[in-house]
């Protein structure tokens, strides 16, 4: 019934945006996922939640343990329909569920001893976990973290937007995973969900939709 509910749904929706689905759908991972920690600025989180969906990362998780952000659609560009926001109120929490998935867990930071992004181990899936804006991740994150990484830079700055920073790792960890034989694309039942979950949230009236369908 699910299949037959898809394929209702997507008889609503015109042929371009069909195939753009099927298309996006075939690039789209979770072999890397992202995470936040409380985030003071509104801008850059929704920032980092459109370089996800660029690069074609379908989940980011966001940690709130002082204040809840809510996502600006202007500068995430409708990204937030298409990515998967995944809200913790703790970093316990949030690390403690991505372990559970098997993700390493990897801090980002400018200093100390840091993998080089372009040396970066990509042999298994990894959450890639950026700081605040002032302060980045706190030492003890970095401490505990699985492994550490960092964006080489030559000049007098020693740190880049945490916006900046996303696009950048992404940007480089999906381009060597694509070119690399790791089983990295989502799996069929995880296509068929998320197929089904963009049809919904493509169409004003989905709910009234399904209640024809069911009906029927």
């Amino acid at each position: 019934m699910n299949k037959e509910l898809l394929d209702y749904l997507l008889g609503f929706l015109t042929p371009r945006r069909r195939m753009l689905f099927e298309k996006v759908l075939l690039e789209r991972t979770n072999y890397f996922t992202v995470a936040t920690q409380d985030v003071s600025q509104l801008h850059n989180t929704s920032a980092v939640l459109r370089s996800c969906d660029v690069f074609g990362i379908q989940n980011i998780h966001v940690i709130e343990e002082k204040n809840p952000r809510r996502i600006d659609k202007e500068i995430a560009m409708g990204a937030q329909k298409w990515v998967g926001v995944n809200r913790y109120n703790s970093t316990e929490n949030c690390i403690a569920e991505l372990r559970k998935k098997g993700y390493r867990i990897v801090a980002t930071s400018p200093h100390g001893d840091a993998d080089l992004l372009q040396d970066f181990d990509i042999s298994s899936p990894a959450a890639i976990f950026f700081g605040t804006e002032k302060d980045g991740l706190s030492t003890d994150f970095v401490k505990n973290a699985d492994a550490t990484l960092k964006i080489p830079m030559y000049g007098f700055t020693e740190s880049l937007n945490i916006s900046v920073s996303a696009a950048i790792i992404l940007q480089s960890l999906i381009f060597r995973l694509k070119s690399s034989s790791n089983d990295w694309r989502l799996t069929e039942k995880e296509k068929f969900v998320l197929h089904l979950e963009w049809a919904e949230k493509s169409l004003k009236n989905s709910d009234k939709l399904k209640e024809d369908f069911l009906k029927s």
